[in-house]
């Protein structure tokens, strides 16, 4: 299919092909819908049955959820073509090389480490996922303690140990087979998800809009009985379904997937992960969330005891392929990122073991990826401002009178005016989530915003 020879492309430069530090040659253009079933894949996985049972735990109304997502879906679409494609299309570099020509190539040293880390924190998350899954069978349970880096049952622990080591080691030993099976899991994943949705919905009695209505509030109810009070409105939603990818557009890390493109249009190929992952999907393991509720009372989002009881052995299957199917090529990227920190004679796997290694760590502890709504919006504070940066330098640099590329014309190996550029508003960014309790996903479009405009101000008073 020709989604997954934009794949196999993609891999073959970020792991040292032909095309990591050149243009993609017309001859090797994908057209826009190559890049529909990559994005399914990518955006109908492991996250979601984490991500949808916490927007029912966080409080949000089933009417703001529908309505929410809908419109902030919509915006992360339109900020894929808008801001990411035509970028892609003209430069046709990857993330990386693009910064090493503005920034240097030591300072893109330090971001990919910080990029790694956070890829680490995200794959152990959704090794959790499968872990979780594979305990059902073997009566092993999974609990999330209360402290963030507090322990489940030693027996759990164990089983993601194993998960982990096992997925690092297939990232290590080749990511080509692994995304194609990602790529024929993501149908039947979406299927699966459906078939959770209208089992719940069957397990809840539901009959009409008014009773599921009535069931959602109830498990609310039930929730907040138990861990107190939680407000997740409309406008919240609105914002984390718009940013919680806000590191892949706001952030141009898909500069590396769009510049295989042939046109801008590859900027909806997102759509369809949207809609049947962030918007679907999400709501189906919601759902799967509500109905346990109803029936044993439990308000713990085991992904592994939902999918089970919604729909048995195929739920446990679909868990584990898809906390595989996310973590997988997650542990990859992060490796790539760690591989600079090797000796240049080190073997190509060393970073991706590291990155399996540090994921499978952060997979030990439960909570992590129970707090992953507000991990996607610290993951774009972080990372999105630097495709600030980018954004200026290709619009704007010739406009006002700096520097196109500088670290690449000039022979600099750190620009430090991106480094300022970046972590001053990065860092007060993140003063106000960690002091002032502010909901991460806010932070990213004012330090998106503060970093552009910082960039252009220093390089006109420093480099022009």
């Amino acid at each position: 299919m020709a989604e997954n020879h934009v794949e196999e492309l993609v891999l073959e430069s970020n792991s040292g092909g032909e095309f990591e530090r050149a243009p993609v040659p017309k001859s090797r253009l994908k057209g826009w819908k190559s890049f529909l079933g990559m994005y399914a894949g990518e955006h109908a996985a492991g996250t979601e049955f984490m991500i949808g049972p916490l927007f029912l735990a966080a409080g949000a109304s089933l009417k703001d959820l529908a309505l929410g997502l809908l419109i902030g879906n919509i915006l992360a679409i339109l900020t894929w073509r808008y801001l990411v494609a035509p970028i892609a299309v003209s430069s046709k570099l990857t993330l990386y090389f693009q910064l090493e020509k503005i920034a240097g190539k030591h300072l893109v040293k330090v971001y990919n480490v910080v990029n790694g880390v956070l890829f680490c924190f995200l794959a152990g998350a959704m090794i959790t996922v499968s872990a979780s899954a594979v305990g059902i069978p073997f009566g092993i349970s999974f609990s999330v303690p209360e402290n963030i880096f507090g322990l489940s049952s030693p027996a759990f622990s164990v089983i993601v140990i194993i998960v982990g080591l096992v997925m690092a080691i297939v990232a290590a030993a080749g990511y080509n087979t692994v995304s194609k099976f990602a790529n024929i899991a993501a149908p039947w994943m979406i299927i699966v998800f459906a078939a959770c949705g209208l089992s719940a919905l069957t397990q809840m009695e539901v009959n009409s809009w008014e009773t599921l209505l009535a069931e959602w509030d109830k498990g609310i109810d039930v929730v907040q009985s138990i861990n107190g009070k939680a407000d997740f409105g409309f406008w919240k939603i609105v914002i984390f379904s718009w940013l919680c990818n806000a590191a892949m557009h706001f952030g141009m890390a898909d500069l590396s997937i769009m510049r295989f493109a042939k046109d801008s249009r590859a900027g909806w190929g997102p759509s369809i992960g949207m809609f049947l992952g962030h918007y679907m999907a999400w709501i189906c393991a919601s759902f799967m969330l509500a109905a346990q509720i109803k029936l044993t009372g439990d308000i713990s989002a085991n992904p592994g005891a939902l999918a089970w009881s919604a729909v048995g052995w195929t739920g446990i299957i679909c868990v584990i392929v898809a906390g595989w199917t996310t973590a997988n090529p997650t542990i990859y990227r992060a490796g790539l990122a760690f591989q600079s920190l090797f000796p240049a004679k080190a073997k190509s796997y060393s970073g991706v073991i590291l990155a399996g290694l540090i994921a499978t760590i952060a997979g030990i502890f439960p909570a992590l990826s129970g707090k992953l709504l507000d991990f996607v919006g610290l993951y774009g504070t972080i990372l999105g401002p630097m495709g600030g940066v980018i954004f200026v330098n290709h619009y704007f640099a010739k406009k006002m009178g700096f520097t196109q590329d500088y670290a690449d014309k000039n022979g600099s190996s750190f620009n430090v005016s991106v480094l300022l550029a970046w972590a001053a508003p990065v860092a007060l960014g993140l003063y106000f989530i960690f002091s002032k309790g502010v909901f991460p996903a806010y932070a990213v479009i004012p330090c998106w915003i503060a970093s552009s405009l910082l960039y252009i101000l220093l390089m006109k008073l420093l480099k022009s």
